[in-house]
């Protein structure tokens, strides 16, 4: 696997969306100021090998990058799809991860209003080019699926101690609630909106991104 890194401080790995997306945010300009920043990219995507996989083994994966670099604990940051990964990891592997911060996530949900707003609002959001592996999102697309529907899905949100601190981007086409539910939920969770600024807003607004998940991890 492909795995870059910026910086020096402490640890952060930075996970990116899709699922089956390319590692966009591998860019010193808008990493975490005064944090060492680990940007995998997901198995059979870009730079890495691999192919199709599920969320467990995207999990395994993190675990193994962790393990080979010395990282005894680690910030996740993760944008779109990648929060909602980080959600899953922090849950399964709390030891590992020291807090998240999830950015523009969906949330562990396929509510059919949810979804009818993204489809309105597609035509209307700022267009970003970003490479990515058809067949690699739709593995991981049914693996989340399979997540969200497991019986022990919402106890074991509840009892997770890890904090969690979830933004919305407050012209997102994708509604924020699911984010604020799970900040409800979480015995550390919290939940905040960056005004004005959409989805993908690390390629529209770098220097407020920057700022943004700078702020989140020194809090965390």
């Amino acid at each position: 696997m492909h795995v870059g890194v910026t910086g020096h401080g402490p640890d952060v790995v930075v996970l990116t969306g899709g699922p089956g997306g390319v590692q966009y945010l591998e860019r010193d300009e808008i990493a975490p100021r005064h944090h060492r920043a680990w940007y995998p990219e997901p198995r059979g995507v870009g730079r890495s090998g691999g192919g199709p996989h599920t969320m467990e083994e995207a999990i395994a994966d993190l675990e193994s990058i962790r393990t080979a670099v010395g990282v005894t604990t680690w910030i996740v940051v993760g944008h779109s799809w990648g929060s909602d990964l980080a959600v899953r990891y922090a849950v399964e592997h709390p030891q590992a991860v020291a807090a998240v911060v999830g950015i523009a996530g969906r949330g562990p949900q396929r509510d059919r209003t949810w979804s009818e707003a993204y489809e309105a609002g597609k035509a209307a959001e700022p267009v970003v080019d970003i490479d990515w592996v058809p067949e690699v999102h739709a593995a991981l697309s049914v693996s989340f699926t399979d997540w969200i529907h497991r019986p022990e899905l919402w106890s074991g949100l509840a009892a997770c101690t890890v904090p969690m601190h979830f933004i919305a981007a407050g012209d997102d086409i994708r509604p924020p609630w699911p984010l604020a539910q799970l900040a409800a939920l979480l015995p550390r969770g919290s939940f905040s909106t960056v005004p004005g600024v959409p989805h993908d807003f690390w390629s529209t607004h770098p220097e407020l991104w920057t700022q943004t998940i700078t702020d989140a991890c020194a809090a965390s």
